[in-house]
């Protein structure tokens, strides 16, 4: 069975970058955080359906490696995918490039639980995500 992605794309804006026209660091993650809900939400974690059930997604741990800048007025693709299920986590990847060039900026790895709120609760992850994506 096919592991669920997504394609998100993104446009490097002033408030992406330092004084040198460079994106910052924290920019790369928004950028992710972007990919990673729309991700998500192909994998039926909706808003909607979080703000009933209040439970959400809670990324435990992130790897990220800076490979080359990008820089303002880029045009950038962040290609997003399920790599791992576990019992009470998943794994997703992604890379980001510069549109028209294959050459990884980033790569970055995400692990996630998903959490019951208000008790901040652990969750064990659907059933159904096993039959669909192992």
């Amino acid at each position: 069975m096919d592991l669920p992605e997504f394609i998100s794309r993104e446009e490097v804006m002033f408030f992406d970058t330092d004084c040198g026209g460079v994106v910052h660091n924290i920019a790369y993650l928004r950028m992710i955080e972007t990919c990673r809900t729309h991700l998500g939400a192909s994998m039926g974690m909706d808003f909607n359906e979080m703000a009933k059930t209040q439970v959400y997604p809670v990324v435990v741990r992130t790897e990220i490696d800076y490979k080359k800048s990008a820089k303002l007025g880029d045009k950038l693709i962040i290609h997003g995918k399920l790599e791992k299920l576990e019992r009470i986590r998943f794994w997703c990847s992604f890379v980001m490039t510069r549109e028209g060039d294959a050459t990884p900026l980033i790569t970055c790895r995400q692990s996630l639980a998903l959490v019951k709120m208000p008790e901040s609760k652990i969750q064990r992850l659907p059933a159904d995500w096993k039959d669909k994506w192992s």
